[in-house]
């Protein structure tokens, strides 16, 4: 689903592929992470304002993992606050693969 800015001079589209690469690099903007690549490894709902984001990871061996998801979470919470004008409403982080 497309984020749409209602603006005095018209509208601003944010379409879900801009979405997905805005999230994917933020979240790889932490150290030794990467956002898992294929199907059904990031959703991204913007509802109201508000976002929902669920993304799966692949973590270098020997990062302390919780500590790595929550800069993964604050990451992306920034970028889409900043970027996109939304409020968080969750950012949901699953550690599937350590490498």
């Amino acid at each position: 689903m497309s984020l749409v800015l209602p603006e005095p001079a018209g509208t601003i589209t944010v379409t879900p592929p801009a979405l997905a690469g805005l999230v994917i690099r933020a979240a790889e903007e932490a150290d030794g992470v990467q956002v898992r690549r294929g199907r059904r490894r990031l959703d991204i709902e913007v509802a109201l304002g508000e976002a929902h984001v669920r993304l799966e990871l692949t973590a270098r061996y020997g990062l302390v993992l919780p500590d790595v998801a929550r800069e993964v979470q604050e990451r992306v919470a920034d970028a889409l606050v900043t970027m996109c004008a939304v409020r968080i409403g969750s950012v949901d982080v699953s550690v599937e693969e350590v490498e």
